[in-house]
């Protein structure tokens, strides 16, 4: 990969750029080549590998969601993460994300699990790992987006302030566990997957407190609720 032709959005890539010259990203590459010339099918496409920082620029980033893979199943994922196209099943562990806010804050539980329009808002939807092969969970662990994202991740720590992470689980926990919670307000539960969310997700009252923080800071709450 070369960051001159990469399709990440520009306040990201200026402080990135850097990375698709190591060893590990061209590693990265070669691998997602050969993959692709395998005729292995990737989720997902190419062009929506980066679609988390399109609609979320770093200047605009209010709130980080950490989420580990892509979904990998026909038609989800569309680089967002628990996020899924349109007319797509909404999955079981955003189905609860669905229902801790309207517990939190009444919103209705939408139809559809398309969150474009927290991304569009400030919401950084980022997954650990920004590909997966069709119907094969978490097959491209460790070949180099992790060390990718956590840079994404020291970016925010470190050109930021004010910014609410948002994370739910011991994996997006570890993952966050550079941040500076002086600068930042980092907000921990379980995950809402259907096997942990009962220890803790449900209740936990993360949107209303980012919101909270956000207004003592003179930002714009967050917009929970998605049209249908």
């Amino acid at each position: 990969m070369e960051g001159r032709s990469i399709a990440l959005e520009s306040s990201w890539l200026a402080h990135l750029q850097g990375e698709f010259e190591q060893p590990y990203m061209q590693q990265l590459s070669r691998f997602l080549r050969a993959e692709k010339r395998a005729g292995k099918r990737i989720f997902p496409a190419g062009d929506e590998i980066f679609n988390a920082f399109t609609h979320t620029p770093l200047p605009a980033t209010k709130v980080v969601i950490i989420g580990q893979d892509p979904y990998h199943g026909e038609g989800q994922a569309h680089g967002l993460c628990f996020s899924v196209r349109p007319g797509v099943a909404v999955p079981p562990s955003l189905q609860n994300i669905y229902k801790e806010i309207h517990a939190e804050l009444g919103h209705p539980i939408p139809s559809h699990g398309h969150l474009t329009h927290w991304a569009d808002q400030g919401v950084l939807l980022l997954n650990s790992v920004l590909s997966v092969e069709c119907a094969k969970a978490a097959s491209h662990q460790r070949q180099g987006w992790e060390q990718f994202t956590d840079r994404v991740v020291e970016v925010i720590n470190r050109e930021r302030s004010g910014v609410v992470f948002l994370l739910w689980g011991s994996y997006a926990q570890r993952k966050g566990a550079v941040i500076d919670t002086q600068r930042h307000c980092v907000l921990k539960a379980p995950h809402p997957s259907p096997l942990s969310a009962h220890r803790g997700f449900f209740g936990c009252g993360h949107f209303v407190q980012a919101n909270q923080y956000l207004e003592s800071r003179g930002e714009t709450p967050i917009d929970w609720c998605i049209p249908d």
